[in-house]
């Protein structure tokens, strides 16, 4: 699957345009496991490298990023915590179940959620018994009208004038199966995940390019699904 499109620094009042590169500095030092220099900065979000610095600066400040010895900049423990403060840290709450799916599947699995109308995957747990394996990475945005998820995520929600007859088969059966909606010759298993209101439209999904591992893995999502919402309720 590809990865989620960098957010554009746009042009806007002063405030605002710092405040998106700044933001688009942090997401795009987030996402680089070795790290930047400010020079990777300053070309990536189209700036001068003395702006790229101060807002690397700043940002070295709040302790969201830091320089290491080498010059690159890389997340620090303060983005930890405020990772950890989304949706009361339902993301480390599911890890354990998702690893356990993903390893007893031997595919990936993934945890999203309804964010406006679009469906954002907050955690991804690839196999670790399994050499290759789809995947597609953490923060990746979708339309919320595509593929198992997005069903999965509508049927959690009231019924829509107009919606697709998918939607509310998976509001009736509680999970749906789709292909190649989003990925050409891919299989999606979508189960939601109950949770009170007001926590977002929630859901376990299962992809695979076999239609086998994808029927043989329904039962194991539904029942981990069972979980997550016990644990997340």
């Amino acid at each position: 699957m590809a990865d989620p499109g960098s957010t554009q620094s746009g042009s806007g009042a002063p405030g605002s345009q710092t405040l998106a590169r700044g933001l688009n500095a942090l997401q795009l030092v987030a996402n680089a496991p070795t790290g930047l220099t400010v020079a990777q900065v300053a070309e990536d979000i189209g700036v001068h490298r003395t702006i790229a610095y101060r807002l690397l600066s700043t940002l070295a400040q709040y302790r969201f990023v830091a320089k290491g010895e080498d010059g690159r900049y890389r997340s620090a423990a303060a983005l930890a915590v405020l990772g950890a403060s989304f949706d009361n840290n339902v993301r480390q709450l599911c890890v354990p179940t998702l690893r356990g799916l993903a390893d007893e599947l031997g595919t990936t699995v993934s945890l999203l959620v309804a964010e406006g109308d679009q469906q954002v995957a907050v955690a991804v747990m690839v196999p670790s018994n399994v050499y290759y394996q789809l995947a597609f990475h953490e923060g990746s945005r979708y339309p919320l009208d595509r593929g198992a998820a997005g069903i999965a995520l509508l049927a959690s929600m009231p019924p829509r004038p107009g919606e697709r007859d998918l939607v509310r088969q998976a509001r009736q059966q509680g999970w749906v199966i789709t292909h190649g909606e989003v990925e050409p010759n891919t299989y999606g298993l979508a189960v939601p995940v109950r949770r009170r209101p007001p926590s977002p439209p929630t859901c376990i999904n299962l992809i695979s390019h076999r239609e086998d591992v994808v029927l043989d893995g329904r039962d194991s999502v539904i029942k981990a699904a069972n979980e997550l919402s016990a644990i997340l309720s």
